[in-house]
């Protein structure tokens, strides 16, 4: 069973997620929270193995709750929802180490699909936003309270080949179309992607675009909106 705690401010929007998450057979929401701190609190008494997020909740925000839990709690992973597409705090949600994001938009079966990979440990972020939410993001500086980490010297550890693989990834390509248009096989790019993600101590995809973006790798005005 995958324990989920779902997190939201607004009441109706907690009970319509349960009521999409608990028929499910193999889910069970073992608690609702109506703000940050209570999550952290009610994640430290259940012990969840996911935590459905609202980014923007009152007393603690979604950023700070999943930092928090991502310290004490790593194995509550914090999958992340917001009403708004364009949302920097998307972003900061990620480095702070949830595992995903999805619009509160999303179909039923998407975030059910998305509660299940975040399970399993890896990432989910809605396609069509990832990379124009990273290119409107890097735009702003970060906040002065979650400063953005150095990106580390491993960057000049990477191969010709590793760079160009985390380039096409950073402009939105899935892994079969990052081996098309290498002409190599996809078990080989997923091999690459590995030495990417090791050399710059990044976890999953989501981690790899913001580090190309910040980086310089790849330049945010060059996508547009």
């Amino acid at each position: 069973m995958i324990r989920v705690l779902i997190a939201d401010d607004q009441p109706l929007v907690r009970r319509g997620l349960a009521l999409i998450l608990a028929p499910e057979p193999d889910v069970e929401v073992v608690g609702e929270a109506g703000d940050g701190a209570e999550a952290v609190a009610r994640a430290e008494a259940l012990r969840p193995d996911v935590v459905v997020m609202d980014i923007r909740m009152p007393v603690l925000d979604g950023v700070a709750a999943t930092a928090e839990l991502a310290r004490t709690l790593p194995g509550s992973r914090v999958l992340a929802l917001s009403t708004f597409d364009m949302d920097e705090y998307v972003v900061a949600a990620l480095r702070a180490g949830a595992y995903g994001f999805l619009p509160k938009d999303v179909s039923p079966e998407e975030l059910i699909a998305a509660v299940r990979t975040v399970h399993t440990g890896d990432a989910v972020v809605a396609p069509r936003l990832l990379t124009r939410l990273i290119s409107a993001y890097v735009r702003t500086p970060a906040p002065s309270a979650r400063p953005a980490p150095p990106l580390p010297a491993a960057r000049d550890g990477l191969t010709p080949r590793e760079l160009e693989i985390w380039r096409l990834l950073a402009v939105g390509l899935d892994n079969a179309e990052i081996a098309g248009e290498l002409d190599i096989s996809v078990s080989t790019v997923k091999n690459h992607l590995t030495g990417v993600f090791g050399k710059l101590g990044v976890r999953d995809r989501a981690q790899a675009v913001i580090a190309a973006y910040e980086s310089g790798l790849v330049e945010a005005e060059r996508r547009g909106a």
